[in-house]
């Protein structure tokens, strides 16, 4: 088998896993393929295996189309909203998945609040330069959370904030009053989530139905001080949108991870809008989760070529 190892941007997939143990010609690919569909499909031509990190390179029904020869594609994590699953189903192309560390997101999740709310962007960058205690922070306790989806991650992120002593409040459209007790937490309308709050932290899952689910009008209703943070997916929250409200000085902050387009284009407006903390999606970038990730990679593709492929990824339900 011809295997590619996909957005190793690190160069350090080679040193997670025992890919020798294999016996297969393995290619690690350090720079992301980009957009566009003929590159891909050259850079992918002739292998039968594709790892793929994340979300990073979508493998979409046309790319697929123009790859015979691709017999299984690996997941890293156990959800992959840019594979399509209906193509691979009809090419009879296998598709598994690996594990996934919760941790880390969360826990980045607190690192870019910390860093919108005591403004290490700007602090952390005068330091060298000589300054000295330039902007003024602000603190969690008495403060409000809202978070936008109490699943797993929400959770985790909703306990550390009722360990700081703030008010923490959640909303998602099937979060029940039962649910959001279990976690210590209250659930409040929809519009009062985003009016009230004064950290928003976004813990969805993409979908059609949270695709653009923040934007102008959810904007708009939130203080015009408030930290909108994301470290779930980029598209949920509308970005021409977020842009314009940070420049009309309508949103105090906003601490992403994700972005619609990622790399993000050296050209794209979030990196020159102002009162932005931006970190090029490394949330689950971990020596622990690239070990569960490549580790399970490895076994995944041990067993399709034993004939009995482990870990398979199914269809996501509608909506």
């Amino acid at each position: 088998m011809r295997i590619a190892v996909l957005d190793d941007y690190q160069g350090v997939a080679a040193s997670y896993a025992d890919w020798a143990s294999l016996g297969s010609e393995v290619t690690f690919f350090s720079q992301h393929l980009g957009q566009d569909d003929d590159g891909v499909v050259a850079a992918l031509e002739g292998y039968d295996v594709v790892v793929a990190m994340r979300e990073r390179t979508p493998l979409t029904a046309e790319r697929l189309a123009r790859l015979p020869e691709l017999k299984l594609i690996v997941s890293t994590g156990r959800r992959n909203a840019s594979i399509d699953l209906k193509a691979t189903a009809a090419r009879g192309i296998t598709v598994c998945h690996t594990g996934y560390v919760p941790a880390p997101a969360a826990e980045h999740t607190w690192a870019l609040i910390h860093a919108a709310t005591r403004r290490l962007d700007v602090e952390l960058g005068a330091i060298p330069s000589g300054g000295w205690q330039t902007t003024v922070g602000r603190g969690l306790e008495g403060a409000r959370l809202g978070v936008l989806g109490l699943g797993n991650l929400g959770s985790r992120v909703a306990k550390v904030g009722l360990a700081f002593g703030m008010d923490v409040v959640a909303w998602s459209e099937n979060l029940t009053d039962e649910r959001a007790a279990e976690v210590g937490v209250r659930r409040v309308p929809r519009d009062e989530l985003f009016a009230s709050a004064d950290i928003l932290t976004i813990h969805l899952v993409l979908s059609k139905r949270t695709r653009g689910l923040v934007g102008a009008a959810e904007l708009a209703l939130m203080k015009p001080d408030a930290i909108l943070v994301n470290t779930s997916r980029g598209p949920i929250v509308d970005e021409a949108a977020l842009v314009s409200a940070l420049r009309g000085g309508r949103l105090g902050l906003a601490a992403l991870d994700v972005f619609d387009v990622e790399p993000l284009p050296a050209d794209h407006p979030l990196r020159t809008a102002p009162r932005v903390v931006l970190t090029p999606h490394i949330g689950y970038v971990t020596r622990e989760q690239y070990e569960v990730f490549y580790r399970d990679a490895v076994e995944d593709i041990a067993a399709f070529a034993s004939g009995s492929p482990v870990r398979a990824m199914e269809l996501p339900p509608k909506g």
